[in-house]
């Protein structure tokens, strides 16, 4: 609730306009199969187990993700 002598509606009463609301931003599109950049804690021995084969540790996460989650792999 604005006072009574609020100096926006003064402006308003002046101007004779509101302050326009922002139009609510657009979703992102959503792509198949891409991939999205996160940032996420795992304990250490977790993040060992999964880069002791090398390349590719980013790849098992995920895959171990998708699995407990009960998603397949399209």
């Amino acid at each position: 609730m604005r006072r009574r002598n609020d100096p926006r509606d003064a402006a308003e009463a002046v101007f004779g306009a509101k302050p326009k609301t922002p139009d609510p931003l657009p979703k992102a599109a959503s792509i198949p199969g891409a991939r999205e950049q996160v940032s996420l804690r795992i304990d250490r021995d977790v993040l060992d187990y999964f880069q002791e084969d090398g390349p590719g540790w980013q790849e098992r996460i995920n895959e171990a993700l998708r699995k407990a989650a009960g998603l397949s792999q399209a």
